[in-house]
């Protein structure tokens, strides 16, 4: 059974050795993850006025839901204080900016009762984000910027931790999905149609584990866990922010969670940047988990302007 450490004081290694064994990590909100929700909740405000955000969906059909959320993604992931926020949380959190890698924070919607389960507001089915190309170093942070409960939150599968699941994975490929299932999120309203890498047997999901945090707190997690979008029942959106981090080190010393049962072709290391000074990952590093990419690959994914992740 996993262990949840609550505002854990261990050391940032000791705590990444933690969640490479499948611990969970739960922490109360800081002066930077404030910061960041604060700005998120300007936006997502300023983006639904004068509607209250958390009970907009009730007030329009999907489609115009839609139309707010899409800019709204990537106005969020660009804005000029976010990539600032994210390095002084990290560097909160006891992270070595020198050592940590960081994508970007992405803005997520879970609507109520199944609105909107595609596209920018995906409810994910049962998954690891090592089956979308991942690395087995990589650490999950979620931050919800409201209040969560129970109703509204996502679920981990524990009993899946070290036991492989049947799965789809080997016909993921990372750099077709930057090509062609990133850019047109907004396009999927009524249903999903990309391809994405799911459970290809029947799971015993329960017993389940759901963390409540308060806004702002944070809840760190392996990309190796088996987690899913809990069924929105709670009346209201959720909104939340989550972004990814690598230890450089811990990669190039293949130090990470194991692989059990995933089979993606391609790597997102080049997707991480240097927390100190937003430098790329290294090429020669992220090679080493990369095998015979094609020249139409697209190896790092450029959103079109006005268009989310």
């Amino acid at each position: 059974m996993n262990t949840i450490y609550v505002n854990s004081t261990a050391s940032d290694h000791a705590r990444r050795g933690g969640l490479y064994r499948g611990q969970l990590y739960a922490y109360r909100a800081t002066p930077s993850s404030l910061a960041m929700c604060r700005l998120a909740s300007q936006l997502i405000q300023e983006a639904f006025h004068p509607l209250d955000p958390i009970r907009a969906q009730f007030s329009m059909p999907v489609e115009q839901f839609v139309a707010i959320v899409a800019p709204l993604k990537p106005r969020f992931i660009h804005h000029p204080e976010t990539r600032g926020l994210t390095r002084a949380l990290i560097e909160e959190m006891g992270c070595d900016p020198q050592d940590t890698y960081i994508d970007v924070p992405r803005l997520r919607v879970v609507t109520h009762g199944g609105y909107l389960t595609s596209g920018v507001g995906y409810a994910h089915h049962p998954h690891r984000d090592v089956w979308y190309s991942a690395p087995a170093s990589q650490i999950n942070w979620w931050i919800p910027i409201y209040d969560v409960e129970s109703e509204n939150s996502m679920a981990f599968h524990p009993r899946y931790w070290s036991e492989p699941i049947e799965n789809d994975s080997h016909e993921f490929d990372y750099y077709r999905w930057n090509r062609d299932g990133r850019a047109n999120a907004a396009a999927h309203i009524k249903s999903d149609t990309r391809q994405q890498p799911k459970p290809q047997q029947p799971l015993e999901l329960q017993p389940e584990l759901r963390v409540i945090t308060e806004p702002g707190g944070m809840l760190l997690f392996s990309a190796a866990q088996l987690h899913s979008t809990v069924p929105n029942t709670s009346g209201v959106t959720r909104f939340s922010i989550d972004f990814r981090t690598v230890s450089l080190r811990d990669v190039i010393e293949d130090r990470g969670a194991p692989n059990v049962d995933s089979h993606c072709t391609g790597t997102s290391l080049r997707d991480f940047v240097r927390a100190a000074d937003s430098a790329t990952m290294p090429e020669e590093v992220a090679m080493r988990f990369d095998h015979d990419h094609k020249p139409d690959d697209v190896l790092v994914y450029k959103p079109p302007q006005g268009v989310g992740v």
